[in-house]
């Protein structure tokens, strides 16, 4: 009796994790080659970063949200969402003011003038950037400045 109680609970115990292994499956990443990124993302990248070029490019698919990492040579880092559009870029040096909105860099120009913005990124409910000095400030989605991120 005590016997099968501990094989129950063991099986049990096997089974809750197995499910909970399953969330590993939920991940998926494709390395794209050169014809299998979209048009739109090498326009962008074209347009904004021409003198950086594709170094790797990644279809992330988790939970079937589907997300597509690029990497640039100069140390840059792009992320599009399933619609393809820029969700966050990463880089290293100053980024390009056209991949900055207006209102931010007027802020940032304005308030830090001797530091220039090296990420960007646009979370659910707001834009936040980094500086060069390491600061991270935070934006409504029109601009408008919200806080210091420390």
């Amino acid at each position: 009796m005590i016997m099968k109680k501990i094989s129950i609970i063991l099986c049990a115990f096997f089974v809750t994790l197995v499910s909970c292994n399953d969330d590993d499956d939920q991940r998926s990443e494709t390395n794209l080659s050169e014809t299998e990124i979209p048009s739109s993302i090498k326009t962008y990248v074209e347009t904004h970063f021409p003198s950086n070029t594709i170094d790797r490019a990644v279809m992330d698919t988790e939970h079937n949200v589907v997300t597509y990492d690029i990497y640039l040579s100069g140390n840059v880092e792009l992320e599009f969402n399933s619609d393809l559009e820029i969700i966050e870029i990463d880089g290293r040096a100053q980024l390009p003011d056209s991949v900055i909105p207006p209102a931010i860099l007027d802020y940032v120009a304005q308030n830090y003038p001797d530091n220039f913005i090296t990420d960007w990124d646009l979370e659910r409910d707001h834009q936040q950037i980094e500086l060069d000095n390491g600061l991270d400030l935070e934006f409504t989605m029109t601009g408008e400045f919200i806080r210091i991120d420390g």
